[in-house]
């Protein structure tokens, strides 16, 4: 059966006291909004339909593709009413409703929900609570058939003692949809047109209302405020951490781990403390991670390690290589199998042959090293005059001596030496020694400076 999915997403979010739209805040490193639509994709509908009001333009703009059809909600009327603004665009036989600040929403669950939904039945997903304080309570029959919902502070006391709470999620059949909300009122507590009407009247038109729950109750919980919102994150990345612990990882610590994007894991992967990935990042069998590391958009091949501290930005290690601690290697940096990067050394579009070394202190941007190649203590490559970018080659087996200042365009050729403290501003050629340095004076008898009195 085809599928049309609504997303309410025009709440201000006071709550929040923020100017960015509730919305737009983030969870794991993508907006609230963007999660849900992303679990929507996984559905296959034909349709996504996103109702926007406040920051519209702002939730337009981080959110745009073409597969989203945003409709504007001028007036936040109630969620009946913003269902509405879509009912042009809907034509499929189920439409789903969901909401832009529930992010944690799993799509085996909607599907469980979908299942139930036909010309005859339209299915709702609830959740049962301890403490249900501010959600729509299901009001079933003598015989457990759901007939009504109430919100909560239309409530009677009785119907606030009810702990099956209403999630909101909603599917139902879409040639009904249009009749149900054209019949909505707004006389209530707040005013408002109530999606959550829609079930009394589809049990007065003598259809079936299904309910399903969610594994996990925290899937359907929504973010008001900063406290709530940083529940929401903490949870996700603890779910996070199981499924890598499920795929063969060690995580040190799964509380002190998060995750800000996608990640592929081999087998055996150690991941220490306070490791935060962001982006797509691969991870191949036997990787090691040390502890506070940041590693964005990078590749680790097999058995490369990470040491403490170190931050990767579009980056890839090769096959046993290491880096760290304290590297910083930035994008275009690749490490050859074997390869080593020490303390403090920075790497930008840079290229480190099989076995090739740099192993303290050392900038090396715009540059191709050769394998075996050894970068000394305190090198760097000076690759910008100001305007431009220009490259520094190095081929096989160079040995570049601490202190050393490479001026590019410069290539030193393969097994070339530079002496410590040389600034090289030609080209070297291979097996040759390269001194760019003053000739060193020694002055006897010197008499240190006093300090005066």
């Amino acid at each position: 059966m085809s599928l049309d999915i609504v997303i309410l997403a025009a709440g201000q979010g006071t709550r929040m006291r923020s100017a960015l739209p509730k919305v737009l805040h983030p969870v794991a490193g993508n907006s609230m909004l963007g999660h849900v639509v992303a679990t929507a994709r996984q559905l296959a509908p034909q349709g996504i339909h996103v109702v926007i009001g406040h920051g519209a333009e702002r939730v337009r703009e981080a959110l745009a593709a073409d597969d989203l059809n945003f409709v504007l909600q001028a007036e936040q009327l109630g969620t009946g009413h913003a269902v509405a603004q879509a009912l042009p665009a809907l034509s499929a036989e189920r439409v789903l409703i969901l909401y832009g600040d529930v992010p944690l929403i799993e799509a085996d669950t909607l599907q469980r929900l979908l299942a139930q939904v036909g010309p005859d039945r339209l299915a709702l997903l609830t959740v049962d609570l301890v403490d249900p304080s501010g959600y729509g309570r299901i009001v079933r029959d003598a015989a457990g058939q759901v007939v009504a919902i109430v919100e909560h502070k239309d409530a009677t006391p009785e119907q606030r003692a009810i702990c099956e709470g209403n999630t909101g999620i909603l599917a139902v059949p879409g040639a009904r949809l249009a009749d149900w909300l054209g019949r909505l009122s707004n006389d209530n507590a707040q005013g408002e047109f109530y999606l959550t009407d829609v079930i009394a009247m589809a049990v007065a038109d003598g259809l079936t209302v299904a309910t399903e729950q969610p594994l996990d109750a925290l899937e359907v919980q929504g973010a008001n405020d900063r406290i709530q919102l940083a529940q929401l994150e903490r949870h996700y990345q603890l779910r996070a951490a199981r499924r890598l612990m499920a795929q063969g990882v060690t995580l040190r610590d799964p509380a002190r781990f998060d995750l800000r994007g996608e990640v592929s894991v081999g087998r055996d992967v150690l991941i220490d403390v306070n490791v935060i990935l962001e982006g797509r990042v691969t991870i191949e069998d036997g990787v090691e991670i040390g502890p506070n590391c940041t590693i964005k958009d990078s590749t680790l091949r097999r058995g490369a390690q990470v040491k403490a501290n170190s931050h990767l930005d579009g980056a890839e290690l090769g096959e046993g290589a290491d880096c760290g601690p304290f590297a910083r290697l930035r994008p275009g940096a690749v490490l050859g199998a074997g390869a080593h990067v020490g303390n403090f050394v920075e790497l930008k579009n840079a290229v480190l042959g099989e076995g090739a070394k740099a192993g303290h202190l050392s900038y090396l941007g715009d540059a191709e090293i050769g394998a075996r190649t050894n970068i000394g203590a305190g090198t760097i490559t000076c690759n910008y005059d100001g305007a431009n970018k220009f490259k520094t080659v190095m081929g096989e087996d160079v040995f570049v001596g601490s202190n050393s200042a490479l001026v590019a365009p410069v290539t030193l050729g393969d097994r070339a030496t530079t002496g410590a403290g040389s600034v090289i501003t030609e080209d070297v050629p291979a097996d040759s020694l390269a001194l760019g340095r003053g000739r060193q004076r020694n002055i006897e008898g010197w008499q240190r400076p006093q300090k005066k009195r």
